[in-house]
């Protein structure tokens, strides 16, 4: 079905349910006597960021960030450490005692936050160290809130900032590259976390880059440089065991950059019995056989960057991708093998007009895509994009708590900044509308219920994740759905297995040989678990 691109600007867009703990941070307490120092402990934290109502709150509970987590995992062994989130709505931070040290991540849509979060701290007597990536893209910002920074790879810089601490001779800034080989960092301490607050603590990283270096991505962010880097492939897999979660979510940038590990990774990943997502490439479905090999290995959804239906566009963002015109055969085959897509689209390139939203909206539809992310084109500090609208004076103002991919920050070519702002709006409101989530619905009618219940309790249930996260209830509502998921997955890879991979030859006839990660194929599954969401 083809929108009418009018349509968008004729569509009013309705009010959402937003509470004040999901845009506004706790009040920090300024009344209350210093509590003792507490010596050699550490608190790392996670800021809070207001949430945007258009899309579900809980995908921001689904798993947690694993970057305070594995620099956690760098403390030597003197020094106790604990971890708080102020996005899973549990009150003021730790107060009592006061930590000696305080590691803060820093973003620049938070920024604000973390640097009221290390007066506080610092006002009590704790030395504050603040990193991430808007250490690494203004560390001048920065710096005047911190008594140390650390840009780079936290893992290589943490047991060292600890050490100078302890020895009264801490440097106002550590530096770090992402050189080191990636398979001798320690696994992400996941202990510390409340599991209760998460869909899955078994967020987990098995590479590090992109090939891509996309003018618009923080990958591009000028200092940044990040080679690919793999871990060995069965490491990855024991450590999913030791978690024992059954549903894995891989939060590396780009999971398919290395289709030869990719193989290797879905062997090992084969008999752990779980079911996992990650972000990758659409390149990667040039190789019919890795489709199917991740698929075996329990693979049932992907998150897909596909920015643009415009040529043009992705062009000029300099991205490495196959024509936009192969997109829905390429779609097609991870539906095949029984992978469900999430599709990531960025709005508001120079080749952007209008008709856009209607355009991308009806795409998504024709293609069933069974969850779309979208994001207005944003330039952060650092990349390529950020120095050509800087120089071509089309920022419209220095206010990064608004460079969230929520608001329009700069200039667009052929949109007003009023027309794209109404039509992201638009775009969350019309995709998550009852009439086209059944429209997305799944071929296989084995499908039909589970995709229905998972996108009405993802997409239309605010309130109820509201209460689910403040409650701490995250875990409880959704491990029954998942490992019912998981079994169901388990009996469809039986199924796969015993089939031929669209486009390769087969040599010989299924039924007599044993189920193989290179020999299997197209069965509409019925799975509900979605990548990336």
């Amino acid at each position: 079905m083809n929108i009418d691109p009018h349509l968008p600007f004729r569509t009013r867009i309705a009010p959402l349910f937003l509470p004040r703990e999901m845009r506004e941070p706790p009040m920090l307490d300024h009344d209350t006597p210093r509590p003792p120092l507490r010596r050699r402990h550490a608190l790392m934290i996670n800021p809070f960021y207001p949430k945007d109502p258009r899309t579900s709150f809980g995908k921001h509970v689904l798993t947690p960030t694993l970057a305070l987590t594995s620099v956690a995992a760098a403390t030597p062994g003197n020094w106790t450490v604990e971890y708080f989130d102020e996005n899973l709505l549990q009150g003021r931070p730790p107060a009592n005692p006061i930590p000696e040290v305080v590691g803060i991540t820093v973003h620049l849509t938070f920024a604000q936050r973390a640097y009221e979060l290390a007066r506080w701290y610092r006002s009590r007597g704790s030395v504050v160290i603040l990193g991430g990536l808007h250490a690494l893209s203004c560390p001048d910002e920065v710096a005047p809130h911190a008594d140390a920074l650390a840009i780079g790879d936290g893992v290589q810089l943490w047991p060292e900032i600890l050490r100078d601490v302890e020895a009264g001779r801490l440097r106002p800034r550590y530096a770090s590259t992402y050189e080191s080989d990636y398979r001798l960092d320690p696994p992400a301490r996941r202990r510390l976390l409340p599991r209760d607050s998460f869909l899955t603590t078994t967020s987990v990283i098995a590479t590090r880059g992109c090939h891509n270096r996309c003018g618009f991505c923080y990958l591009a962010t000028d200092g940044l440089r990040m080679p690919y880097r793999m871990r060995d492939a069965e490491q990855v897999a024991q450590e999913i065991r030791e978690d024992g979660q059954p549903y894995v979510v891989f939060i590396d940038n780009n999971l398919g950059s290395r289709r030869d590990y990719l193989h290797e990774l879905c062997r090992a990943l084969q008999a752990v019995g779980i079911i996992w997502s990650a972000a990758v490439t659409l390149d990667v479905t040039d190789d019919p056989r890795l489709i199917r090999a991740m698929a075996l290995s329990g693979c049932t959804g992907v998150f897909v960057g596909f920015e643009s239906l415009s040529d043009a566009n992705i062009q000029h963002a300099k991205k490495r991708s196959p024509k936009a015109d192969d997109y829905a055969r390429r779609v097609r085959l991870f539906h095949d093998n029984g992978i469900q897509v999430n599709g990531s689209f960025v709005l508001g390139f120079d080749d952007d007009r209008p008709g856009v939203f209607a355009r991308t909206a009806s795409w998504i539809e024709e293609n069933r895509l069974e969850c779309a992310t979208f994001h207005i084109l944003t330039p952060y500090p650092g990349t390529p994009l950020f120095r050509e609208m800087e120089a071509a004076g089309r920022l419209l103002h220095r206010d990064w708590s608004r460079y969230d991919t929520g608001h329009v920050v700069f200039r667009p070519k052929h949109l007003t900044p009023e027309q794209l702002l109404h039509g992201y709006h638009w775009m969350y409101q019309h995709l998550f509308s009852l009439p086209s989530i059944w429209r997305r619905r799944p071929e296989d009618a084995r499908a039909v219920l589970p995709y229905l219940a998972m996108s009405m309790l993802y997409k239309k249930s605010n309130r109820f994740w509201h209460f689910l996260i403040k409650h701490r209830l995250t875990h409880a509502a959704w491990r029954p759905l998942v490992e019912w998921n998981r079994i169901r997955h388990q009996a469809f890879r039986r199924r796969l297995a015993a089939t031929p991979v669209p486009g390769v030859l087969a040599t010989q006839r299924a039924s007599d040989r044993e189920p193989s990660i290179l020999h299997p194929a197209p069965i509409r599954a019925s799975t509900v678990v979605s990548a990336g969401v």
